[in-house]
């Protein structure tokens, strides 16, 4: 029987330079293949508003949501290490709420939350972790607040916006985050932040630099119809669901993915 991926196998995996492979799941027959595939994490995306909802972005899907789609995940994985989105306005305004809503994704079968923001995110953090909840940061492009960016942009750009994310990294690391997600930032500045914390670093649209990288399932199997520039279609190469899964955890591994054309840069 192979053996469950833990937060400690992820620091492992950092410390000795081999890269974490994740994908975004929602339902328990793909996190059977994703499993057996070799992904080593699960994120349970809000995602799902877009490619499952068909909605024009994360903000309309709700917790209870969040919390169906992680315990259909956890009945399918059997290894995989599983990290659950909190859903826009689960977390705010209060710690206490926060924890509410993460406890309710925990209990759905979720080993670790995510949420996005920076260093103002720091005192939900800490909150958190000293109560037993483990969290994934996210920084960079934050889907949640995309009315407020403007768009799904590049962040980082500029040194007073590089200055802001390692900031952002370093404090939300100190808030106790055990694992952090760089969405769509210059590959200098992901790899720059990489080397400053001690935690995993995960990216998507961040280069090839970061300690692993996640993207959406439905990008790299070619069911979305609107593909970002990071990611790729892994199915067109292979033929087969678990073959493209395979290819894309084998792509991460000798870092082939992400290449240039998938990157941003200053």
């Amino acid at each position: 029987m192979n053996t469950a991926i833990t937060l400690s196998t992820l620091k492992a995996m950092r410390e000795r330079g081999e890269k974490i492979a994740a994908l975004t799941c929602y339902d328990a027959s793909f996190a059977r293949v994703l499993d057996a595939a070799g992904v080593e994490v699960l994120l349970v995306g809000d995602s799902l508003g877009m490619v499952i909802q068909g909605h024009p972005s994360t903000l309309p899907v709700k917790l209870a949501e969040m919390s169906y789609h992680t315990r259909c995940v956890a009945a399918g994985a059997s290894r995989a290490f599983i990290i659950a989105d909190l859903s826009f306005g689960s977390y705010q305004p209060s710690c206490e709420r926060a924890f509410a809503s993460a406890a309710r994704l925990m209990v759905a079968g979720a080993h670790m939350v995510k949420l996005e923001g920076g260093a103002v995110m720091a005192d939900t953090v800490d909150f958190l972790t000293r109560r037993g909840i483990p969290v994934c940061a996210h920084i960079g492009l934050l889907p949640q607040s995309v009315n407020q960016l403007g768009g799904y942009k590049v962040q980082g750009r500029g040194e007073a916006a590089a200055t802001q994310i390692l900031a952002d990294a370093r404090a939300l690391e100190t808030a106790g985050a055990r694992l952090l997600v760089l969405e769509s930032v210059p590959a200098a500045l992901a790899r720059q932040v990489t080397l400053s914390v001690a935690i995993p670093t995960i990216g998507i649209g961040a280069g090839v630099d970061c300690s692993g990288q996640v993207l959406v399932l439905y990008d790299v199997v070619g069911l979305y119809s609107r593909p970002p520039k990071f990611s790729k279609n892994f199915l067109a190469e292979t033929g087969s669901i678990e073959g493209a899964v395979r290819a894309y955890v084998e792509a991460v591994k000798s870092t082939v993915f992400p290449a240039a054309e998938h990157s941003f840069y200053s």
